[in-house]
């Protein structure tokens, strides 16, 4: 079903905010941060592009932008600075992000352009912003196991999502190993979550899906959405929600699938886990 009817140029992003019962999510290239609770449908509009989140406080979100890290006090609408992202290189901006089980923040960057290898993948962890994962395309699928000892990502031009072993603070051991090669099929990996059984649910662009894998990298199932481009999902308890996007849609296409870009959820799908804190 729709949960929200806006339709996003880039929709990126979702996340349930655990305390406040709240889905927010962002659409890149329009620069804008939305959510809807009920019928309080609102958004905030940034002079950058924003992409990615965590929450800090009841009322605050770690928000990624495409210059750097900052809080977003969510009932003032003011921006404090935690660090900067690449702020030196005005040719990219940030994408998929997530927090960890440990309260780090993982977020990966990218060329606007899309060039090849002109990104990384980045970790937050009090108050330390470590490059783990040098020349990535476009990073996406960032998510963790419940009992925080595993993360995943993809780097989405290779068709492979990725996993590497955590340490106890959260960072990774040894090199990543691949956990679903897609090339075979055609897809393309976007944004993913676990739930609480260990299960990945990962966007799949193009494909109007999220797809379920068990944790030995098997297909269980898929959940269709009326849009071609799925780009991220998030879980509210039992409700599986997703950003879709316009982005590289033509006339045609768009006319085709006139839901396209809107933010869905489908209930009672699986129990996900909660969005875990992240400590500045």
């Amino acid at each position: 079903m729709i949960f929200d009817p806006r339709a996003c140029q880039l929709g990126e992003g979702p996340l349930w905010h655990p305390v406040r019962e709240q889905l927010f999510w962002f659409d890149i290239t329009a620069r804008r941060l939305l959510t809807s609770k009920g019928e309080n449908a609102q958004e905030r509009h940034f002079a950058d592009m924003v992409s990615a989140a965590g929450w800090t406080w009841p009322d605050g979100l770690l928000v990624a932008s495409e210059t750097g890290l900052f809080q977003f006090d969510l009932e003032a609408g003011t921006r404090t600075p935690v660090c900067a992202l690449e702020a030196d290189n005005p040719a990219t901006r940030s994408n998929d992000g997530r927090a960890d089980p440990q309260g780090g923040f993982w977020i990966g960057t990218m060329s606007k352009t899309e060039e090849r290898g002109a990104g990384a993948i980045y970790r937050w962890y009090k108050g330390e912003l470590r490059c783990l994962y040098p020349r990535i395309s476009i990073p996406n699928a960032i998510c963790f196991a419940p009992d925080g000892r595993t993360a995943h990502f993809a780097d989405t031009v290779t068709g492979q999502v990725m996993r590497v072993a955590l340490d106890v603070q959260g960072w990774p051991v040894g090199q990543p190993e691949t956990h679903l090669d897609l090339r075979a099929e055609g897809l393309n990996p976007d944004g993913a979550v676990v739930d609480a059984e260990g299960r990945l649910w990962l966007a799949e662009w193009g494909s109007a899906r999220v797809a379920c894998y068990a944790p030995d990298g098997t297909r269980v199932m898929t959940v269709a959405f009326p849009a071609p481009h799925t780009s991220c999902p998030a879980f509210g308890g039992t409700t599986l929600y997703c950003t879709t996007a316009l982005h590289h849609m033509t006339e045609t296409a768009r006319t085709a699938y006139p839901d396209a870009g809107r933010t869905f959820a489908a209930t009672n799908v699986a129990r996900g886990q909660s969005e875990h804190q992240v400590i500045l």
